[in-house]
């Protein structure tokens, strides 16, 4: 009787895996839905992901994987990932509370006890809303300060994001003299970069890099998907989205309502740029011309995905993207990493042959 040995499983070399650009959208504490999805992506081992356009906190979680990357390799990535995200809800207001006995012992309950807490957060929240209308971070918060400069220092090595020949990054953020979407390439990635991509203006102050203030990348891109484009890493580009772009309900108190404003406004760049490139590739028709610029025939082989965690999230409500703290964030975690699961369950055959999400749909929004 002739012994065979089993056959081991080959790992996919650099030159098998399939490459692939992601483009992560910005969303506060939602932003741990993303890392959710990039967990989940990083142990596919026959995927590569090739390039990253990131706005806010899509750009916090693609910095963090970049180094990760560097030191680690994929479980590098992970391992840094999940390490800025620990560190932003140890930064929470909450977190020692989390951690005390007390914590531990109401456990899952912090959520059952929250409508009788409501009549104490309330008033705390409406006085918060009342003082950030009339006083800018200005006067404020005269020093400055941010937590998440704090985060980024103890967890990002940006001179591995800068050498990190693993990735493409790009960072979106919006310059305020002009209102122009700026990108700051990989090559010349700072800290400060990266917070100016997150900068919301009524929380902190405007971002100066070489001269310029800069607020929020999603104000003029979020994220901005034609860098990934004219780059061209990869033909199959994966959207992780987590503001939701249809509401049905019409908001009716004033509360509700600055949230949809600011739900539109965050998706207003990105929908544009997608309707852009819509009716581009409507224009290039099937087959470009052999004299047609490259940027057609680029336009010509994108294959559009979508992880649309925007639906889900929505039940949150939108005061929840302040919420850092880490039943929370390990929740969104989870509910990313089962979103990732089941998008590669349904449409990872997808990759590399067609697109699984239609851009022509935009068109009629």
């Amino acid at each position: 009787m002739t012994q065979t040995t089993p056959r081991t499983r080959k790992k996919p070399t650099s030159a098998t895996r399939l490459p692939i650009d992601l483009a992560l959208q910005g969303g506060g504490s939602h932003g741990a839905f993303t890392w959710g999805v990039l967990d989940r992506l990083l142990e596919d081992d026959t995927l590569e992901i090739a390039a990253i356009s990131g706005t806010s906190a899509g750009a916090m979680n693609a910095v963090a994987l970049a180094a990760g990357l560097m030191d680690g390799g994929r479980e590098g990535a992970r391992r840094v990932l999940r390490r800025f995200w620990e560190r932003v809800a140890e930064l929470s207001p909450f977190h020692s509370l989390q951690t005390s006995p007390l914590g531990t012992l109401l456990g899952p309950a912090n959520e059952w006890l929250a409508p009788f807490m409501k009549p104490w957060t309330e008033p705390i929240k409406q006085a918060t809303n009342a003082l950030n209308s009339q006083w800018s971070p200005y006067q404020l918060n005269p020093l400055n300060l941010n937590p998440l400069r704090d985060i980024l220092r103890d967890t990002v090595d940006f001179d591995r994001v800068r050498q990190c020949h693993k990735t493409q990054l790009f960072v979106a953020a919006t310059q305020v003299r002009t209102g122009a979407l700026r990108i700051f390439g990989q090559h010349e990635l700072t800290a400060d970069m990266v917070l100016a991509s997150a900068c919301l203006p009524l929380l902190f102050q405007a971002v100066e890099i070489d001269g310029e203030a800069y607020w929020d990348g999603g104000y003029a891109g979020n994220p901005s998907l034609l860098p990934l484009v004219e780059e061209r890493r990869a033909d199959d580009l994966l959207l992780v989205q987590i503001n939701p772009t249809q509401r049905e309900a019409v908001p009716s108190s004033a509360r509700d309502i600055l949230d949809r404003i600011n739900e539109v406004t965050f998706n207003a760049s990105l929908i544009k740029e997608m309707r852009t490139l819509a009716l581009m590739k409507q224009l290039i028709g099937d087959r470009p011309g052999k004299d047609s610029p490259e940027l057609f025939k680029q336009l010509q082989r994108l294959r559009v995905h979508m992880i649309d965690g925007g639906a889900s999230l929505s039940t949150l409500g939108a005061e929840s993207k302040t919420n850092t703290q880490w039943p929370f964030l390990s929740r969104l975690h989870e509910l990313g990493r089962e979103s990732a699961a089941g998008w590669l369950k349904a449409h990872r055959r997808d990759l590399g042959k067609r697109s699984s999400f239609e851009l022509g749909r935009v068109l009629e929004i």
